[in-house]
């Protein structure tokens, strides 16, 4: 991974609480791509963690309390893993990589996908998700819980504030799984609630008025997949993107099924979605149990779910919290500051 680490104690005239360590690395060309373009990844790791970075060619000085300088170490040894997989590097990749340091290491995994690697965990207690398009790994202890579930359990419920990843990374292993030859087909569904507002009659065919609904789904299938690949399984039935309302009276075997915003279900459309598992199928059920968007007095199908499964064998649960969210850091404080007003 990298040359040696060394450690040493603390330079005359500064803190005796603060410890030094050195971390060399191997390729200087790695180096440069961990250290991103003038220093940014540097500058991010030490607002964060609270160090100094001193770089010096492909040595870095770690100054800082012995608990931060480790947890920047193993930070930066993870960034130059990720640089020599041909893994990009930028700021979300930082806070991803100093999130799962700062983490209780996780138990090892139990299963993954058997047909290639698509899915594999690598020392350190790392997991990832390999599509056509990209690399996806956890940038949160919940985010590796939850890949986790979904390798292990046949129906996972991931539960959770805006920007956590619970949507992407249940089609990220949809698109893995398919792409292993594991399913035959991936099933995208959500209810066709309205957030609080009345859009009327939209024009055009069926798809055309259950596209602005389903549109979040799309977004991560072209992220995994070229367009072209997207459209041409999309046309062939391999992937297929519906209502809910849809989903009524069928058997969904050999398929990996995704329910988006399962807040905005009642319990009856709930026990009607739930039920449609068929034979060699994993299911994925994502929602936020604050966001709900149904009349008033309606009991959310999500939250009831919860409450009545609890303890049903084969069936995980992985609750992400605000520390989990990985889109900009004032998402973070404000899902916190919400939840706050919700707790007075």
């Amino acid at each position: 991974m990298y040359a040696k680490a060394s450690s040493a104690s603390a330079r005359p005239g500064t803190s005796s609480s603060n410890h030094k360590k050195v971390v060399e690395f191997e390729d200087n060309r790695l180096a440069a791509v961990v250290f991103g373009q003038h220093d940014r990844n540097l500058t991010r790791i030490e607002q964060r963690l609270g160090v100094v970075l001193i770089n010096r060619g492909n040595r870095i000085a770690i100054e800082g309390t012995p608990e931060r300088a480790e947890v920047a170490r193993t930070v930066l040894a993870d960034l130059y893993d990720m640089a020599r997989r041909g893994q990009p590097v930028d700021v979300g990749e930082v806070d991803g990589a100093i999130r799962m340091a700062e983490a209780v290491p996780l138990e090892p995994i139990e299963q993954s996908i058997s047909a290639r690697p698509d899915v594999t965990r690598p020392k350190d207690a790392e997991l990832k998700i390999t599509t056509r398009n990209r690399v996806i790994m956890p940038r949160s202890p919940g985010q590796a819980d939850y890949i986790k579930n979904l390798c292990k359990y046949d129906m996972v419920f991931g539960v959770g504030p805006a920007g956590t990843g619970k949507t992407y990374l249940a089609v990220a292993m949809a698109v893995a799984r398919m792409l292993a030859g594991e399913i035959d087909r991936i099933i995208l569904s959500r209810p066709a609630v309205e957030a609080g507002e009345n859009l009327g009659f939209l024009p055009g065919d069926l798809k055309d008025k259950v596209d602005p609904y389903l549109r979040p789904l799309y977004d991560a299938l072209y992220d995994m997949m070229p367009a072209e690949q997207v459209e041409k399984r999309i046309a062939s039935g391999q992937i297929e993107i519906a209502p809910l309302a849809y989903m009524r009276g069928r058997t969904l075997a050999n398929a990996f099924v995704i329910l988006d915003e399962a807040q905005n279900t009642t319990p009856m459309q709930m026990k009607m979605f739930l039920t449609r598992f068929g034979e060699n199928s994993r299911m994925a059920i994502c929602g936020d149990v604050t966001q709900v968007d149904l009349p008033r007095g309606t009991r959310s199908g999500l939250r009831d779910a919860l409450d009545i499964l609890k303890g049903v064998e084969g069936i995980a649960v992985t609750r992400f919290t605000q520390k989990d969210v990985v889109r900009h850091p004032l998402v973070g404080r404000i899902v916190d500051a919400y939840g706050d007003e919700d707790g007075r």
